[in-house]
């Protein structure tokens, strides 16, 4: 094996959104028996920055859901952009409907002003209508979205689309509590043969460019690094990790995935808490 692309969420962070000592240690193994680790993640390449500069890594970062590459020293290998119109479509019709999003550009995620409200209202709401049911899973949910770093916030999206303010979009994410807007936002956007849609949590759906997705970045990472696909590895936990996991020698699972994911992968590990990807690591050296 020569390559392992690991996710973020769900797979390399454990619940308290850290990466433990014993993923660390497997990670520096990899590194030093000559294995290319990289990290492939829903995330913004700032917020990975964030999360690996006090591990004192350095390695290949596929982010925004494969819409972004960058190399260990940070510079900028390949980009696939939303189209501009179709992005301010996108975003003039999430905030119609009220839906909390996040934009991932090049220089930060912009989030409405009122994200925290909105998100507030909605619980109040799932609340009201389900008094018997347990909102500290929706809570989390909700607070996986605040971890992340380099927020920008705004009070439309109409600010993004102001002639002094050049910005490349990389991916969009709707999120809500509620089945039926995330339906309504599957059902808008999935024959759209301009975009990738996907979903990296329950209570989320996202939007890049068509070729952008995590499997495609793998294939073009691989190929730069001139390894064949039969030598490379993935692991992850969600719908947004399939295509990296299709297009991976070896697709791993992780223990707490989504059982469709599990069903599609080679292999299945340890949960994120049980340190599975050091599990896996450890595997297949």
């Amino acid at each position: 094996m020569k390559l392992i692309a690991i996710d973020l969420d769900g797979t390399l962070l454990n619940s308290k959104h850290q990466v433990s000592l014993e993923n660390k240690s497997a990670l520096r193994q990899a590194q030093r028996d000559g294995i290319e680790v990289v990290v492939s993640t829903g995330r913004a390449y700032f917020d990975v920055e964030s999360i690996f500069e006090p591990l004192g890594m350095k390695t290949w970062v596929i982010s925004a859901n494969g819409a972004v590459i960058h190399d260990p020293d940070g510079r900028l290998y390949h980009q696939e952009t939303i189209e501009k119109q179709q992005a301010y479509d996108i975003l003039s019709w999430l905030e119609s409907e009220n839906y909390y999003y996040e934009v991932f550009t090049d220089s930060a995620i912009y989030t409405p002003q009122n994200g925290r409200e909105l998100l507030e209202i909605e619980l109040d709401r799932f609340r009201s209508a389900n008094p018997e049911a347990d909102l500290s899973v929706l809570k989390q949910a909700a607070e996986v979205q605040y971890s992340q770093s380099g927020f920008a916030y705004i009070d439309s999206y109409q600010e993004l689309f102001e002639s002094d303010r050049p910005i490349d979009f990389y991916n969009i994410l709707g999120f809500s509590f509620f089945k039926e807007k995330l339906e309504a936002g599957w059902n808008r956007y999935e024959h759209d043969e301009d975009l990738t849609l996907v979903s990296s949590a329950e209570h989320n759906f996202e939007l890049s460019a068509r070729k952008a997705s995590k499997g495609q970045a793998l294939e073009r990472l691989a190929a730069r690094l001139n390894i064949p696909l039969e030598e490379t590895a993935a692991v992850g936990d969600s719908l947004n990790d399939k295509s990296m996991l299709e297009s991976a020698g070896k697709g791993v699972a992780m223990g707490n995935a989504r059982e469709d994911i599990k069903a599609m992968a080679d292999a299945v590990t340890l949960t994120n808490d049980e340190h599975g990807v050091a599990h896996m690591i450890k595997n297949l050296l």
